[in-house]
């Protein structure tokens, strides 16, 4: 079974950080948002992967030929970002003679029995209960767990279980002719080819999908989501920095839970609660909870919480709340 990987957004709601990061990468407990995923799939065997690339494209590539040699992995780049629907139909050379193929949001972080999912006799999506669901596709479900309606960001939803970007799908050439269908037809939603329209569409087809129910997930496309995520994730075993692991820093109190990079220098200071930092990072006279900070970056005598600061950002002498995005120097002295 191929994996396909959409990863080719431009990130909006995360800038400035998505001007020079895409998304997938950005760091959260200690690692890229898209190693999450890779990690979850690889431990159910499956190693075959497919990723649709566009805005940043390449450093998404170096980072997955680095990080995973061991994978079988291709790259196809969508030209024009026009809907998760087209981001499949890219890929539909490498995926057009699978049996079945699982599909995996790039910018999504869950915790669900993926075995359970790829064990389905049918084809099976991810679903969870929202509190907003006009913001999200949306399923409509039965009394057995199956799909009776889908439908993106509906204005009047009738269900509030949001589909979650996990999908395993069975009847990939149904799936590549409603696309296609679709693309001649110029059938959009919200100006797009809406993945949840074409699953809408093989509903109407016969085909069956099953729905499972995740554990957590986490659409990391804002500040603020990507703060609690981290958050959540540092407090689980595996996640964050062991005592002894800590680097030796003068002066300072690491208070748990915390993620630190390599090479980093901190003195002076006070780190934690829920803080990811990235390598090479210099702290000095500072207190620092609830945030991400990234590699080589450099603070000097501020106070931050609920911040995120991109690699290679320097921040002096304040005490705020900042969303600094890669390569910024900010000195309020």
């Amino acid at each position: 079974m191929k994996v396909v990987i959409p990863v080719a957004g431009a990130g909006t709601r995360l800038r400035p950080h998505t001007y020079t990061q895409p998304k997938p990468l950005m760091p959260v407990a200690g690692k890229p948002i898209i190693r999450f995923i890779i990690d979850k799939l690889v431990e159910v065997g499956l190693t075959d992967f497919v990723f649709v690339i566009g805005y940043l494209g390449e450093k998404i590539r170096d980072y997955i030929e680095q990080a995973y040699p061991h994978l079988q992995t291709e790259f196809v780049y969508q030209e024009s970002r026009e809907g998760s629907a087209h981001a499949i139909w890219t890929a539909r050379e490498a995926i057009e003679d699978e049996d079945e193929i699982f599909i995996a949001f790039g910018d999504t972080i869950f915790d669900v029995d993926l075995r359970q999912m790829l064990d389905c006799q049918y084809s099976c999506l991810g679903v969870k209960k929202v509190s907003d669901p006009r913001e999200f596709g949306v399923a409509d479900i039965d009394e057995n767990g199956f799909a009776t309606r889908m439908i993106e960001k509906p204005r009047i939803p009738k269900s509030n279980m949001a589909i979650v970007g996990l999908y395993k799908v069975k009847e990939v050439p149904v799936l590549l002719r409603v696309i296609n269908h679709m693309i001649q037809h110029d059938l959009r939603s919200m100006g797009e080819f809406q993945l949840t329209d074409a699953l809408q569409l093989m509903l109407e087809q016969g085909i069956r999908f099953q729905t499972l129910t995740v554990n957590n997930w986490f659409d990391c496309g804002r500040k603020e989501v990507l703060l609690e995520t981290n958050a959540m994730l540092l407090t689980r075993r595996g996640y964050a920095t062991d005592d002894f692991d800590l680097p030796e820093s003068e002066n300072t109190i690491f208070i748990h839970p915390v993620a630190v990079g390599a090479n980093c220098q901190i003195a002076n200071s006070i780190i934690g609660p829920n803080v990811t930092i990235g390598d090479n990072v210099t702290i000095n006279y500072s207190i620092v909870k609830d945030s991400i900070i990234g590699n080589f970056a450099a603070l000097d005598d501020v106070v931050l919480k609920h911040s995120v600061i991109g690699s290679d950002a320097g921040v002096r002498g304040m005490n705020l709340s900042l969303n600094i995005g890669d390569n910024t120097e900010i000195d309020f002295d």
